[in-house]
């Protein structure tokens, strides 16, 4: 209890100190709790932006996102995803936790209540920043909630530095790279954050977990700029397919395009560039529509998979599909062909293969229906 106190006295007496001053001070450093989070972490991400000195479109070229896409952010009309916050954070060199800080400051001792920690959704996920404000930013902590089946998301997330993960409650599934790792209350992992990886509560109560992220070193950092071209690279050369209805743009329909632009990337340069066919819905026109929404909700049952895969019969020697949208059927079938799905809210198809090739390019599952 020695250190508590200590850090409780100094704190309080600092306090009280402006309060002899006839200031009005907020003792736990709270973030406005009647903002909504996307109002909060909008006009951050503009402030921050600004104050770094990125028009949108250059932190668009940097991030790898849209330019609309961060529109809607700043103008909280849109809750960006834990990854799409990632990118931003990467990009801006700044710590996840800025984003949804009401009052820009630092300190050297950080005291939380546990009643007053500052709360954030990203999706199916609520995170609680336990070191907000924290000087120099060397650790995030986070205590993530999720609920039974839910996720960070479908896609893999990829960032400098460490992760460090403690179980609290309930099941938790980590998977780093090809390894899957089940947690249990007491569990810990730790790896490096360049690692593709992403969790998931796969089971019936919800999960509480405790999350710190590390940034990187000097060095490390600079080691890891290229982190996602390197990883992109453990395959020398590679196809990836695009779904068109021109050659030249992104198709916002998998299903309805007729083509796919095939284009063989070695050592991050495109050297092969051919258009080939696609099996859409009009060649089933004349088979019998066989529902199969069910529990399994919709494209997710055999008779869809089964023209999924015909659909995909010819880019089999792919490793990547880029898309502009999908239904959840059909990206999970791509997935399970070893064929690796990307929804995309880039439009134009030069945009989108140079943000692949330079490891940018954002996977939206949010737009999947």
């Amino acid at each position: 209890m020695l250190v508590y106190d200590v850090i409780m006295q100094s704190h309080m007496w600092a306090a009280w100190k402006k309060v002899e001053r006839g200031l009005k001070v907020d003792l736990t450093n709270r973030t406005d709790d009647h903002k909504p989070a996307e109002l909060l972490v909008g006009e951050n991400l503009r402030l921050l932006r600004a104050r770094a000195g990125y028009s949108l479109r250059g932190l668009a070229e940097k991030s790898g996102l849209n330019v609309n896409t961060l529109s809607l952010i700043e103008n909280g009309k849109s809750s960006p995803s834990v990854g799409t916050l990632q990118q931003l954070a990467l990009a801006l060199e700044i710590p996840l936790t800025a984003f949804f800080e009401s009052e820009q400051s630092e300190h050297q001792v950080v005291y939380t209540p546990a009643s007053k920690r500052p709360k954030i959704p990203f999706g199916s996920t609520l995170l609680e920043a336990l070191g907000k404000d924290l000087q120099g930013a060397n650790v995030q902590p986070f205590v993530v909630n999720l609920q039974p089946g839910m996720g960070s998301e479908t896609r893999m997330v990829v960032h400098t530095g460490h992760e460090f993960v403690y179980n609290l409650e309930g099941l938790l599934q980590y998977q780093v790279e090809e390894e899957l790792f089940l947690l249990n209350p007491g569990d810990s992992l730790l790896f490096k954050a360049h690692l593709p990886h992403r969790w998931q509560n796969n089971g019936a109560v919800p999960a509480k977990f405790l999350l710190v992220l590390v940034p990187a070193g000097e060095n490390e950092a600079q080691d890891s700029q290229h982190f996602t071209v390197q990883l992109l690279k453990k395959e020398l050369t590679m196809k990836i397919a695009i779904i068109t209805d021109d050659g030249k743009t992104i198709s916002q329909h998998f299903g309805r395009a007729p083509y796919y632009l095939v284009l063989t990337i070695e050592e991050g340069q495109v050297i092969e560039r051919e258009l080939r066919e696609k099996m859409g819905h009009g060649q089933y026109i004349n088979q019998p529509h066989v529902e199969d929404h069910g529990s399994l909700g919709h494209g997710m049952g055999a008779a869809s998979h089964g023209k999924h895969v015909n659909m995909a019969d010819t880019i089999a020697d792919c490793k990547a599909l880029i898309c502009g949208g999908m239904g959840r059927g059909a990206y999970e079938s791509m997935r399970s062909l070893d064929i690796k799905p990307l929804v995309t809210d880039l439009i134009d198809v030069e945009t989108a293969v140079q943000a692949f090739i330079d490891g940018k390019l954002i996977d939206h599952t949010e737009f999947l229906h």
